[in-house]
């Protein structure tokens, strides 16, 4: 299976959520940019985000509490 194209690192740390205004993570599996502040997710396909609202997918309890506990790790 051939390698999924990773989004460039200068332009994900140049996106923020369109919902939140809020900075967005790259999820640990690379494949979505995770919203914190908006608990949902965007997909990444072949490299490219997709900042739409209507594709993002909501946060699972378990992943927010993921998320607040490296907040809390990286003080």
């Amino acid at each position: 299976m051939p390698d999924t194209p990773k989004p460039d690192p200068y332009l994900l740390s140049t996106l923020v959520c369109p919902v939140s205004g809020g900075m967005l993570r790259l999820s640990p599996q690379g494949n979505e940019l995770v919203s914190p502040g908006a608990r949902i997710a965007y997909p990444i396909r072949d490299g490219i985000p997709i900042m739409v609202p209507g594709e993002a997918r909501a946060l699972t309890e378990a992943e927010i509490a993921a998320l607040a506990g490296r907040k809390s790790k990286r003080k």
